[in-house]
């Protein structure tokens, strides 16, 4: 699977993990120590991130039901929550992947 903003016609990731367990949601990305470019981490059902115990930043996209961007956070750094309401999954990526695709509120992403 791989990962698209149609409305930029940018791709985000070629590789996506889903995390769609209890379990594989709390565990998430803990204790990796980059996320590759070219890699998504989808976790759903899911409205709120946290990067307690993370070594380095990721960009984070909280959707809809309709895969359209509530919101777009840049570069989330270790220790910090971010909580979004209304989102039904987030969508974590590579620091910097949001700046570089101008990936923003509204554009609708597939899962191609």
């Amino acid at each position: 699977m791989r990962l698209f903003n149609e409305s930029r016609e940018v791709l985000l990731a070629e590789k996506i993990t889903v995390a769609d367990t209890f379990w594989k949601r709390l565990r998430g990305l803990l204790g990796t120590r980059e996320w590759p470019e070219g890699n998504a981490f989808l976790l759903r059902p899911c409205n709120s991130v946290h990067m307690f115990g993370m070594k380095y930043c990721l960009d984070v996209l909280f959707l809809d039901r309709q895969n359209l961007v509530l919101e777009a956070v840049d570069s989330l750094a270790p220790g910090k929550f971010k909580i979004c309401r209304g989102a039904k999954c987030v969508v974590e990526l590579p620091e910097g992947m949001v700046r570089r695709t101008g990936t923003r509120r509204g554009d609708r992403l597939k899962l191609i």
